[in-house]
């Protein structure tokens, strides 16, 4: 038989699809340590995935919390384009409460899932298999008793039997289920495990054609993106994600790795996704200033290093013909080939472009509070580059902004002694307070002059600085975590002053706190 002509029933199959980008940054990838956000903060990223153009954005968890619940409803009633999904167990209260925080949603989907492998069957759930299948068939009917689209995870269905396994997913679609999710939770499987595991799945179970076979994948030994895209090839399709890889332990399968090889490698894949590619690097440098985080530099897609060849035989290449080391265009994901640097003098239609260049839309009064400040921070700096724009653009989280806002600040250490800060704080009802305190290092000694003067008591345990710029007058983001009563709390703060930008994220950490002392009392006073 002619080698290029022995392709097999899954291959074929798969020529020319489109594949569905689920996107779980919101549930899955928010849910990891680092990576938490407010409300407000989802609902911003929930925008940015739909101008994106995933299809399915799982907004998050609703039973979980009185917050999560608030969250999925706010995005299903702002975003109006993607599907929008909440997160259930195979309980009755869990996917009613799903429906309810789905409800203004224009696309709804309930996710239900339910472990499937011996391991969880014996020592998490105590169940037999047949009462695993019951189970998920019972939750399902709910569930489409409420939502016109279900989807079922078989919870470690890498580790579950793979005839088990058909048998489940073959009453979930009898019961209604309309997509099929086959997660690797704890990131043990191969890609040639994968790839057999999906063409099994595709000859087994019964009705499968009526459904989406879907796919979620961990990083623990590092390939998620592979185990992934193995799926894909074999049959799978949609692909469950998170923008930047994050999510539990070594995080998901990365949304921006995941898309830009299926489109790189087409001729391989033969399959397309729904993804604005231009937008890639700006969504994820929007979720890395929403949390504080850093992109690595040689992160793949998005990385600054992405595009970037020092090495003179490379750059010798690029210059004669690009396609000698870049094997995808940086305009392709959105990476600009210069950074544009913007002074005193640069006007309204300088900044705005600017800003839409590098993802951000604004409306008018947001915009004019961003030129107020980009005039201001000129007066501090020489040059305003991209990222000092991103910082600006961004902005504080409301549920981090007032009441508390810093008047003054002292802080002066010794070496080899220790540092000692002062502060001034005013509230938003026109108090004044002024405390000094001691510290390990100035950092230590704002956090302590602050808690101090609002009166609460916060233990710091990770404090992190990122220069936004270039040169000596380069702004920092000051990214601390600190935690108070048992909660875990992330504040962010940027200025040219590091320790300045330290007292501002110390000040996020107290507004949070105050806000959610108020809403505890608000509650507390409507039961009475």
């Amino acid at each position: 038989m002619n080698a290029e002509n022995t392709t097999t029933d899954s291959e074929a199959d798969v020529a020319e699809r489109r594949v569905l980008v689920f996107d779980t940054t919101l549930r899955d990838g928010e849910q990891s340590p680092g990576f938490s956000m407010s409300r407000a903060q989802k609902l911003r990223m929930a925008h940015a995935l739909e101008e994106l153009g995933v299809d399915v954005i799982e907004a998050g968890f609703p039973i979980a919390s009185d917050g999560d619940f608030e969250s999925v409803r706010a995005i299903a009633t702002e975003v109006r384009h993607a599907r929008i999904c909440g997160l259930a167990r195979a309980q009755v209260n869990d996917i009613e409460t799903a429906a309810r925080a789905l409800q203004p949603a224009a696309h709804a989907r309930i996710h239900i899932f339910l472990a499937t492998s011996p391991l969880h069957r014996e020592h998490k759930l105590g169940m037999s298999k047949q009462q695993v299948v019951d189970t998920a068939a019972s939750a399902i009917r709910r569930a489409c008793e409420l939502c016109d689209d279900v989807e079922f995870s078989a919870e470690d269905a890498i580790r579950t039997e793979p005839d088990y396994l058909a048998e489940v997913f073959s009453a979930a679609i009898q019961a209604g289920a309309r997509t099929l999710n086959t997660p690797d939770t704890v990131g043990y499987t191969t890609p040639a495990e994968m790839y057999e595991r999906i063409a099994y799945l595709r000859r087994h179970v019964r009705g499968v054609e009526q459904v989406v076979l879907s796919v979620h994948c961990h990083d623990d030994l590092g390939m998620s993106v592979a185990n992934s895209l193995a799926a894909i090839a074999a049959g799978a399709g949609q692909a469950e994600c998170t923008l930047l890889g994050i999510g539990e332990r070594a995080g998901n399968a990365s949304l921006e790795e995941i898309v830009m090889a299926l489109r790189t490698r087409h001729d391989l894949y033969r399959a397309r996704t729904g993804i604005r590619t231009e937008r890639l690097q700006p969504t994820a440098r929007l979720l890395a200033n929403l949390v504080g985080a850093t992109i690595p530099r040689n992160k793949a897609i998005v990385g600054e290093n992405a595009f970037a060849h020092e090495s003179g035989i490379h750059q010798h290449g690029v210059l004669k013909h690009r396609a000698t080391y870049e094997i995808m265009r940086p305009e392709d994901v959105g990476c600009a080939r210069s950074s544009l640097v913007l002074g005193k003098h640069s006007g309204r239609h300088a900044l705005r472009d600017r800003l839409k260049t590098l993802g951000y839309t604004l409306d008018e009064a947001a915009f004019e509070d961003v030129f107020a400040r980009f005039k201001a921070l000129c007066d501090r700096k020489k040059e305003v580059h991209d990222g000092d724009l991103e910082a600006l653009a961004v902005g504080r989280d409301p549920e981090a902004a007032g009441p508390w806002t810093l008047e003054h600040l002292h802080a002066a250490s010794h070496l080899g002694g220790s540092a000692s800060a002062s502060v001034r704080l005013l509230h938003e009802d026109g108090r004044r307070v002024s405390e000094a305190a001691i510290g390990d290092g100035p950092v230590d000694a704002v956090l302590r002059s602050v808690a101090r003067a609002v009166g609460c008591d916060l233990a710091l345990h990770e404090f992190s600085i990122r220069a936004l710029g270039e040169g000596g007058d380069a702004q920092g983001q000051a990214t601390l975590s600190a935690r108070h009563e048992n909660r875990n709390l992330t504040g962010r703060g940027v200025s040219t002053d590091i320790v300045e930008a330290a007292a501002l994220a110390v000040l996020e950490i107290v507004n949070r706190i105050e806000h959610s002392t108020q809403r505890v009392a608000t509650a507390l006073a409507a039961n009475h």
